[in-house]
């Protein structure tokens, strides 16, 4: 099982002016294409530090002029934010930009403090996730978007710009527990997974099982596991610019709840050494992040390493130097590694 390599990003920024911030980023995104990265895969936020790319399809169309190989999308579209015509026919017209390079992903939104700001109840999410899911992916199928609750002639509208891919661009699904792993599998759909090595791998067990019961021979799709990556030609340098970066990454992530005095659903830690510790991160040598990932990626058994290099501070350069000492020295050691041997 051949290891493919992504990126996810939540394009957070506090230091830059913005023009500045997205043509470095796009600087580092020619970096991912130039050297073989799979796909590049972007958050969605709202109001907040943590998320520069409110509307994430407007930045994809840059990508797309910008690139050449890289697949990319959002990881994830929070579907309570769109009205599903629109979101099908935006996704076509960036599958036909990128000339099929589109990977599409799907949520409720993870963050019921963003979602209010629009007049959306967060108890509503689920519901309306569910409504509008398989309209989008209908619609991009058939051509055809069915809104069962207009009247006639409003019903069926046959959409004039339709994906490349066929029947859809790939779709995308966050993975925390058995139960969202069997729903992937089930749907043919790729996965990612941000939590411990261990918990990943009873996801992925789990997967594997209903995949071989809902979808036959096919081969296996991707199955990720993200972590936050900073490599440099020392351990020394790595780590300082990892504990120096991260705080203000995690400054972003926690910007809304705290001027709001609200909890978060999916906390992290405070310091980069406390991250490290709980294997969500590694900061290191060439020789230091390629050992901690083959460690991890064998032990979930994850066949997409899923990089988030590009947090909080760091200078352009910093993040050049990662990405091509990674794509460098690091992915040939781990590119053959079979993760279901262990």
């Amino acid at each position: 099982m051949t290891i493919e390599f992504g990126v996810f990003d939540h394009l957070d920024n506090d230091h830059l002016p913005m023009n500045e911030y997205y043509e470095e980023r796009l600087k580092v995104i020619e970096l991912y294409d130039r050297f073989g990265f799979h796909a590049w895969h972007v958050a969605e936020h709202h109001a907040t530090p943590l998320g520069m790319a409110p509307s994430p399809n407007v930045f994809l169309s840059a990508i797309a002029q910008r690139t050449k190989q890289l697949r990319f999308g959002p990881m994830v579209y929070a579907l309570p934010l769109y009205h599903p015509m629109r979101l099908a026919e935006e996704i076509c017209m960036l599958d036909q930009l990128s000339n099929g390079r589109l990977e599409i992903g799907f949520g409720r939104g993870s963050s019921p403090t963003e979602i209010s700001y629009f007049g959306v109840e967060a108890t509503n999410t689920e519901a309306i996730f569910r409504d509008y899911l398989p309209r989008i992916l209908g619609a991009i199928e058939t051509g055809t978007m069915h809104c069962p609750e207009q009247p006639e002639p409003y019903r069926d509208v046959v959409l004039k710009v339709s994906s490349i891919q066929r029947p859809t661009p790939r779709v995308w699904y966050g993975v925390h527990t058995t139960e969202s792993a069997d729903r992937a599998a089930r749907r043919g759909w790729h996965t990612v997974n941000l939590d411990m090595d261990y918990e990943a791998r009873e996801c992925n067990e789990t997967f594997r099982r209903v995949w071989a019961e809902a979808q036959g021979e096919k081969p296996l799709p991707l199955m990720g596991l993200g972590r936050f990556i900073v490599v440099a030609e020392t351990d020394e340098k790595a780590l300082a610019i990892a504990r120096r970066a991260y705080p203000h990454w995690h400054g972003n992530f926690t910007h809304l709840f705290r001027i709001l005095g609200r909890m978060q659903r999916h906390p992290r830690p405070d310091t980069w050494d406390i991250l490290h510790e709980q294997g969500k991160g590694v900061a290191g040598s060439p020789a230091t992040v390629a050992a901690f990932l083959k460690k991890q990626l064998t032990t979930a058994q994850c066949n997409y390493c899923v990089g988030q290099f590009a947090f909080g501070d760091q200078s352009l350069a910093e993040l050049q130097e990662s990405v091509t000492l990674f794509a460098k020295r690091v992915m040939p050691e781990l590119r053959g590694l079979d993760v279901l041997a262990s």
